[in-house]
């Protein structure tokens, strides 16, 4: 799966797709697309370059939440959004719709749904992209999720196998060892998967992870393991469909000349597609590593032939028709997305009895929230605007916007203390709490004036302030969450929602007042 940057086809890959087409390729909202109609233009290019007899895989990263890929898409709240309904139907609806979306511009295959367990709280790179911590729930809207996009025509790529929810390092950056037990995988991860192999699901991505339980081996990434590709994934499990990388430009994987010996293992364990991104030099290296590995019979004709049934069996399911850009961010899907989010909304405590609000005409509220920043590199959270204040003023008059850096330094929190001097209540938002946010809050809770938390994404943020009185999660800072959030903290709509994953020592999964 071939990645370039620019938002038409570069002419390198222009006379890739005439002479030798790739399986397919990957887009990216930051590099590859401007609107939903370019978006169309460029996957028309695409796939009529295209010299194969079968259409291209054309994918991207559409999850919902913090990581939306696809540029116009309707702001969807995500997966612990859609855990915190509890609606296994509203899951197959929202996929469904997100699926439309991405076939009305070209894209036929999306790396979602996430079936991993939010089992570790201090997660750094999987939070609200779960459904939750209860793998039953999280296999049940899996299998939702994957039925919802392929009844839009489009291929869900389930992932991260074999789960990543127990990952204490990101593997963007470091390679995380998961120190699992078969009982405990058979339990926890793997029944989402097995759901959605059930489900339809024909992609299966596979994270780089190490995962002694099954490889035996305490080093090397399960991914690169005969044992844990054809012995686990395909003898144990009988997944009969493709198997595909994660990026392949991960720091859980060595980025020098050693990384060809790392494909070509990676290829004689028996995955089938390789997830490249734009940079000439790691393309170079897995081609490389293919030329080189089947010359010295080091990559069999067997496995070869193996991989390309699988794949060609793949892109002969797909239909290649008319795009319909219009369709992206259409009025229809936009009531959905405010659906899911006034379901989603979870009032975790209210001991300080402050909800719903009842402020007096002229009584002051202060709205606080970090810049919208991407926290992971699957992230595109920096692309969206501060939605909080605008949210409190259409209730309420007058709201102080305070936008902060997402780590506050003690300049910021002595300006918002002494705002804060001057409003009658606090609203202030947090995002995967660093440092200075949770100094940040404890400093607003200090002044004594009525303070409303409220977790932006992921509900632990809680365990870090835990003396806030008033605390309510909306899983999501897109604008359809935000106007939840005024609604419901002004008593026009409720709190339906219920925690999908505990917030560590303080309350369980499942956990929701009634308001």
């Amino acid at each position: 799966m071939l990645a370039f940057e620019g938002t038409e086809v570069p002419p390198w890959l222009a006379d890739r797709l005439a002479t030798a087409p790739p399986a397919g390729v990957t887009l990216f909202r930051e590099w590859n697309m401007e609107s939903p109609e370019q978006t169309a233009e460029l996957t028309a290019q695409l796939q009529t370059g295209n010299a194969a007899a079968l259409p291209l895989l054309i994918a991207a990263d559409q999850e919902g939440g913090q990581l939306l890929g696809i540029t116009g898409s309707t702001p969807f709240a995500g997966n612990m959004a859609l855990g915190a309904t509890g609606d296994h139907d509203l899951v197959f609806r929202v996929t469904q719709a997100m699926g439309r979306e991405m076939r009305a511009v070209g894209i036929n295959v999306n790396y979602a749904p996430c079936a991993d367990v939010a089992t570790q709280a201090d997660n750094p790179s999987l939070g609200i992209r779960s459904f939750g911590d209860d793998p039953t729930t999280v296999a049940t809207m899996t299998a939702a999720a994957v039925e919802g996009f392929i009844s839009a025509g489009v291929l869900p790529t389930v992932k991260h196998f074999p789960g990543k929810g127990e990952a204490t390092v990101d593997p963007h950056f470091h390679l995380p060892l998961l120190d699992l037990d078969r009982e405990r995988l058979d339990t926890v991860e793997l029944p989402p998967f097995n759901a959605a192999f059930r489900a339809g699901a024909r992609l299966l991505m596979i994270g780089h992870y190490v995962v002694p339980a099954i490889t035996g081996s305490r080093e090397i990434p399960i991914s690169a393991t005969e044992k844990g590709m054809d012995g686990f994934v395909r003898a144990e499990l009988g997944y009969e469909g493709v198997i595909i990388t994660d990026a392949l430009d991960m720091g859980a994987l060595d980025q020098g000349p050693a990384q060809v010996v790392e494909i070509i293992a990676m290829m004689r364990a028996g995955v089938d597609l390789l997830l490249c991104m734009p940079a000439p030099d790691l393309q170079e290296r897995v081609r490389t590593a293919l030329e080189r590995g089947f010359s010295r019979g080091l990559i069999l004709e067997e496995t070869l032939h193996r991989s390309r049934s699988r794949i060609e069996s793949l892109r002969a399911s797909l239909h290649i028709d008319g795009h319909n850009p219009d369709l992206v961010g259409a009025a229809q899907h936009q009531r959905l997305a405010s659906e899911l989010a006034l379901r989603s909304m979870t009032l975790i405590r209210d001991e300080a009895g402050l909800l719903p609000l009842h402020l007096a005409r002229g009584a002051g509220v202060l709205s606080l929230e970090p810049q919208p920043s991407n926290v992971t590199p699957a992230d595109t959270t920096a692309l969206y605007q501060p939605g909080l204040a605008s949210a409190l003023r259409s209730h309420h008059q007058p709201v102080t916007e305070v936008v902060y850096p997402h780590n506050p330094d003690r300049n910021d929190i002595a300006s918002a203390v002494e705002a804060a001097a001057a409003h009658d209540l606090i609203v202030v938002g947090t995002v995967t709490v660093s440092a200075g946010q949770i100094a940040l809050v404890d400093a607003l809770l200090a002044t004594g004036k009525p303070v409303v938390t409220v977790a932006l994404r992921t509900p632990f943020d809680l365990a870090h302030y835990p003396a806030a009185k008033t605390h309510v999660c909306t899983y999501s800072s897109h604008q359809p969450s935000m106007n939840a959030l005024g609604s419901a903290l002004f008593g026009q709509s409720g709190f339906p929602g219920r925690l999908p994953a505990a917030i560590p020592d303080l309350y369980p999964t499942g956990h929701g007042l009634i308001r």
